[in-house]
């Protein structure tokens, strides 16, 4: 095996993927494991999570499946140490899971504001944090948080999801402060506009989508298979002395004005 192959190679790593049984997590999920990960397919819905690991290994990669909701810790907590004990040791976390839902900020629902904040920023810490106690006693792990451009940027309508990205991208750093030392590297990939089922509405939408096409240098809607390069970096030894970073995969937005 040469040393690039060795750098970004996932070969007997454990990857738990949150939201992953369709659209970003799924094609995340789905790299990792063509890196050599064994992954782990988590959403909600049991049947759906299956499905999904059922459809990796009918490609003939390493997949298994762990249904809980990322916004309860009791279930998560016993999902993560459910992982530990029949399948292995959590290498690699992506706290991919999230939702949307938009509004004017002065008629935003109290339960909207509570469901995104709670799905978008609550439940990445309950996860890293039931995963986080399993990888300190190991002194090593690699969490990769997927924060937003919205995590850098405001847009009308969508403040809570504004501030919920804000917010998780703070995770990131103030996590990959405190165990770094320990053996732990934290990270976050801040996707631009990707065509994926969340942003059906916006795609089929020609006035978005020309707005879109001409504030994003590359001109277009991102495809869920190009973040899954930065996601094998961040995971992989190739990136062993990043910390607090957050990748901005994004077709230049963040860069430009």
């Amino acid at each position: 095996m040469s040393l690039v192959t060795q750098l970004f190679s996932l070969n007997g790593r454990i990857a738990l993927v949150t939201g992953s049984t369709g659209g970003i997590g799924g094609a995340l999920a789905k790299g990792l494991a063509q890196a050599g990960a064994k992954v782990v397919i988590n959403g909600r819905d049991e049947a759906r999570a299956a499905k999904a690991a059922e459809s990796l290994r009918a490609e003939g990669l390493d997949a298994t499946h762990a249904a809980f909701d990322v916004t309860a810790p009791e279930a998560v907590a016993a999902g993560v140490a459910r992982i530990e004990d029949e399948v292995g040791p959590i290498g690699i976390l992506i706290n991919n899971a999230g939702v949307q839902q938009r509004a004017p900020a002065e008629e935003f629902p109290l339960d909207g504001w509570k469901r995104v904040l709670g799905a978008n920023l609550e439940g990445p810490f309950f996860v890293a944090q039931a995963v986080g106690q399993h990888m300190l006693g190991r002194g090593e792990g690699r969490i990769i948080n997927i924060c937003s451009v919205m995590s850098e940027l405001g847009r009308a309508s969508i403040v809570p999801y504004t501030a919920s990205k804000g917010g998780i991208k703070m995770l990131t750093k103030g996590l990959a402060t405190e165990w770094g030392p320990k053996g732990i590297n934290v990270n976050g990939i801040g996707p631009g506009y990707f065509a994926t089922e969340m942003n059906t509405a916006l795609v089929e939408d020609a006035k978005f989508t020309g707005w879109l096409e001409q504030r994003t240098p590359q001109r277009r809607w991102g495809k869920v298979e190009e973040l899954v390069g930065a996601a094998i970096y961040l995971a992989s030894p190739a990136s062993s002395f990043v910390n607090g970073h957050i990748l901005y995969v994004d077709g230049g937005m963040t860069a430009s004005v």
